[in-house]
Parts: structure tokens; C-alpha cells; sequence
């Protein structure tokens, strides 16, 4: 069970409310992770990631045990705090401007 935080927008999206806990089979990659919660929550679809190439959207980034994963391969395996569920994911909102 792994536990993942995503943005309020996407939380009132998908009507849920804290973080959302989700069963990931092993090996636990940020792509396996990204598909459970679409899987469980398909109004989530294209909100994360593009509908056709599966690529992380622009101002969205994925952080775990204090580390940025946004640039890191899909496939790259989460941190085992995230992947025993004693960490979150954090699917976070970014912000531009200046």
C-alpha cells in the first residue's frame, strides 16, 4: 500500500479528501504508481499526465522522501519509505510567474 498526496484541485476532482492510499504491485515505479490512481480515480486522466504519451504535465511535479522525481525515468523505482507506505508520494502543483 502506498499512500500519495496530490493537489487540492485534483483532490476535489476525484472527491477525495487527505492523501489516498493505493495498492501497487512491486516493483513500486512512479509509472506503476501513476497508473493505479489513474485506474482508481479515471477522472484523473490527463490531469498528471498527457492522455497520448503518458508524459508528466508541465507544471506538475512528483517529490518523494525529499527528493524531486519530475525528471527522473517513469520507470525508476520509488524510495522504499514510499513504496512500504511510511512516505508519501507528493504530486504537487507548480507555480510560474514572477
Amino acid at each position: 500500500m502506498i499512500r500519495v498526496v496530490i493537489p487540492f484541485h485534483l483532490r476535489i476532482l476525484a472527491n477525495v479528501t487527505g492523501e489516498i492510499q493505493l495498492e501497487v504491485e512491486s516493483p513500486v515505479t512512479l509509472r506503476s504508481a501513476l497508473d493505479a490512481l489513474e485506474a482508481r480515480y479515471p477522472m484523473l486522466r490527463g490531469t498528471i499526465r498527457d492522455h497520448v504519451t503518458f508524459k508528466r504535465r508541465a507544471f506538475i511535479r512528483f517529490y518523494a522522501c525529499e527528493q524531486d522525481l519530475s525528471h527522473e525515468s517513469p520507470d525508476t523505482l520509488l524510495p522504499e519509505a514510499v513504496a512500504a507506505g511510511t512516505e508519501p508520494l507528493l504530486v504537487i502543483g507548480a507555480i510560474a510567474g514572477g
